[in-house]
């Protein structure tokens, strides 16, 4: 655990000289925004875009593993629905709470830190993750808040959903490098070392924006917060481990990644959907600041135990 702990610490150290830059204002509102962007459009897209060229589409489908991380993160998203029913909230904020409870930083956090702490190897099960949470869950809560607001559902919604799976420049980027593969040609070398320049500065770009943009969050709504982070941090890789392990066993190397996957904080696009939408974005802000404070410790313990004692 404490070795695994000293591997993380590093990449929570970005984090933290981010939120540092953004709280004393050396980094502005703006300049983060821009920082996101850059990581967002270019770096991340070509890291993304390079691993997806070098794999084959039968590498990256794996049915059983799409159907243990699915049902995982179902279950987890229903618990957190269902409390927030009881609760007497809204569908809109209902919708929002599952995201919360299910959806972690797979993107900014999860594809540089996995890559580096269980080997490129293991990118591909994450770019799997990835696909399930922006196509699966992310085209939910755009079905859930517009259906609910219009009182039912229409072609509008889905043209809606579509268009932004159809210009999420992390989406983009895997299909193209899956078509790359496909052709069976290796990438001309000056392609490849461009990308792997720009690819390069995913990591560190990456956690510094997720830092920075911390520093704008707020940590009120404790009590749901800490609901929704023990979701994310505990939930969710405890059910996916079920999942993986015994409901629908895995290959155990892919079984690691997708629980380590699993346990990372609250995603930060779901602030962005909050703000669009204008539906509790206190709440997402506040689990999005303890989930990432907190993930310093139980991702590390995660990765230790999927490291030390992996799953059989």
């Amino acid at each position: 655990m404490i070795e695994v702990l000293l591997k993380t610490l590093p990449f929570f150290a970005l984090i933290g000289v981010g939120y540092l830059a953004g709280k004393t204002r050396f980094f502005s509102a703006e300049a983060t925004a821009a920082v996101t962007k850059f990581v967002f459009y270019f770096a991340l897209s070509a890291m993304l875009f390079r691993f997806s060229a070098n794999l084959s589409l039968g590498e990256l489908v794996d049915l059983r593993f799409l159907t243990a991380y699915l049902w995982g993160t179902a279950f987890v998203y229903g618990i957190a629905t269902a409390v927030a029913f009881l609760r007497g909230l809204s569908v809109e904020e209902a919708a929002i709470e599952g995201q919360c409870a299910a959806i972690g930083n797979v993107g900014f956090l999860g594809i540089p830190m996995l890559a580096l702490l269980l080997g490129e190897q293991a990118v591909g099960h994450v770019m799997m993750v990835l696909a399930v949470d922006l196509i699966v869950f992310g085209s939910l809560i755009v079905i859930l808040i517009t259906g609910a607001r219009d009182g039912r559902m229409s072609f509008r919604i889905l043209g809606t959903v579509g268009k932004g799976l159809a210009t999420n420049p992390m989406i983009v980027a895997i299909v193209l490098g899956l078509t790359w593969s496909s052709t069976g040609i290796p990438l001309p070398t000056p392609v490849m070392e461009f990308v792997s320049t720009l690819g390069a500065a995913a990591t560190p770009g990456a956690l510094f924006a997720i830092g920075a943009s911390l520093a704008s969050k707020s940590a009120e709504r404790m009590q749901v917060a800490g609901w929704l982070s023990f979701c994310k941090l505990v939930l969710h890789p405890a059910f996916v481990a079920l999942a993986a392990l015994v409901l629908f066993p895995v290959e155990p190397y892919a079984a690691s990644v997708m629980i380590a996957a699993s346990s990372l904080p609250v995603a930060g696009n779901i602030y962005i959907l909050a703000q669009h939408y204008g539906v509790a974005p206190q709440r997402v802000s506040a689990s999005i600041l303890i989930s990432t404070a907190v993930s310093i410790l139980t991702v590390s313990a995660v990765i230790a135990w999927v490291q030390i004692a992996p799953p059989v």
